[in-house]
């Protein structure tokens, strides 16, 4: 259970942080701490099911992109997720750029806050 509020405390706080540092992805006028929280639960949960199964279904244009179409993949479900939270995405493009950028500061935190 530690293991999944802090995934749950480490989502949010990039969601978080990529809203601050990139104006394409921010939150709702008024969004409080617990739509953080929902949105970056809500972005654990398309993680945890949802890619897989899209990496999958696009895994000849993966393998034909070497990869990069990963970076479609993470921007869709950073799309997915802005429809069903107070995350506001101005665009697919911009999704493809937050997704980018939600990655790295995923990458600095995780890095931060290992076990």
């Amino acid at each position: 259970m530690r293991g999944l509020l802090s995934r749950l405390i480490l989502n949010t706080l990039a969601l978080w942080l990529v809203s601050l540092l990139y104006p394409g992805v921010a939150f709702a006028p008024g969004a409080g701490v617990v739509d953080y929280l929902v949105a970056g639960a809500i972005w654990g949960l398309a993680n945890a099911l949802l890619r897989p199964l899209f990496l999958f279904l696009t895994l000849p244009l993966n393998l034909l992109t070497f990869g990069l179409f990963t970076w479609v993949v993470n921007g869709a479900l950073l799309y997915l997720v802005a429809q069903a939270t107070a995350l506001e995405v101005r665009g697919f493009l911009e999704a493809l750029l937050g997704a980018f950028l939600l990655s790295l500061v995923s990458l600095f935190l995780n890095w931060l806050f290992r076990d």
